[in-house]
């Protein structure tokens, strides 16, 4: 199916999408194949031209107990790859256009505690190589509000350290400028040029202009990202679970608490719509409620 890697290669080039999102889209296509090829339901991808094949998938979905998130990723990714074989000429209809996603209930972030996030921060070694580099992906974690793929797919290039800021190249081509505390600068120029250099020299690829590197001196993953702050939070002594994704929910968390606009928390996260910046107001006015609970006198319990 040459078509489908030509969509999962337009993903990847054109959209600037994760390789883990671009799997995720290749399984859900291969998944809906399987389907109308096993039940003999038509012979191809692109024979699929009849809106009821969707229905019957989703139905299909609903019988394997999924949940309604999984079922709209499922659905997206289906509409997104039969749009595109429209745009190719290669089909007349895209038979998910229409096909309603079942509505997911808005969950809050999970959010770290403040103290919590002190408590990280003051277990780590910044004497060693690897702690000091820990140290700093987490402040830009926590500090700047990236994803985990920004994080690991920066490069030297995109360092401005003289301004205080980085461009970061986000989801969808999406490129914003995020802003850089003072002492996140000088640990970046810090871990630059003396930690960096120890960390290739491990290496097979001095040239490499990827900001961080893991500790075969290679380039950092979003896995292995996730398994160094699983091990800090070992080390810490704690025994909650952490994931960089928890970070950039505190990250917003943080500014809307202390009054920053909400269009300015768009900004900086690179959401496209405002609808996804806005769940952390629910968080923030949670925080609100039960800090005003904690600390008025008329809500202490004599």
């Amino acid at each position: 199916m040459d078509y489908l890697d030509d969509f999962l290669n337009d993903l990847k080039t054109q959209k600037n999408y994760s390789i883990h999102t671009v799997q995720g889209y290749r399984r859900d296509i291969l998944d809906f194949h399987a389907f109308i090829t096993s039940e003999e339901l038509a012979s191809s991808l692109i024979d699929a031209t009849r809106e009821r094949l969707a229905r019957h998938f989703i139905s299909h979905l609903d019988e394997k107990n999924l949940t309604s998130k999984t079922i709209s990723r499922k659905i997206s990714a289906l509409r997104t790859f039969y749009h595109y074989l429209m745009k190719q000429n290669l089909i007349d209809i895209n038979i998910f256009e229409n096909v309603e996603t079942p509505k997911i209930p808005k969950k809050l972030p999970q959010i770290i505690q403040d103290e919590e996030i002190e408590m990280i921060f003051k277990s780590i070694d910044r004497y060693q190589p690897l702690g000091f580099r820990n140290y700093v992906m987490i402040d830009l974690l926590f500090s700047s509000g990236l994803r985990a793929s920004e994080l690991v797919n920066m490069s030297i290039k995109d360092l401005m350290l003289d301004q205080e800021q980085i461009l970061i190249h986000g989801k969808g081509s999406k490129d914003r400028y995020v802003p850089l505390h003072k002492r996140l600068v000088d640990d970046l120029r810090h871990y630059l040029t003396y930690i960096r250099p120890i960390l290739l020299s491990k290496g097979h690829d001095v040239h490499t202009l990827f900001v961080f590197i893991n500790y075969k001196g290679g380039n950092l993953t979003v896995r292995g990202l996730q398994l160094i702050l699983k091990q800090v939070i070992k080390n810490s002594g704690e025994t909650y679970k952490i994931h960089p994704h928890m970070l950039r929910h505190a990250f917003a968390t943080t500014l809307l608490n202390h009054g920053a606009d909400l269009r300015v928390v768009q900004e900086l996260l690179g959401h496209e719509h405002l609808k996804s910046t806005q769940i952390y107001t629910h968080v923030s006015s949670e925080t609100i409620k039960e800090k005003y609970k904690e600390t008025h006198p008329r809500m202490i319990k004599k």
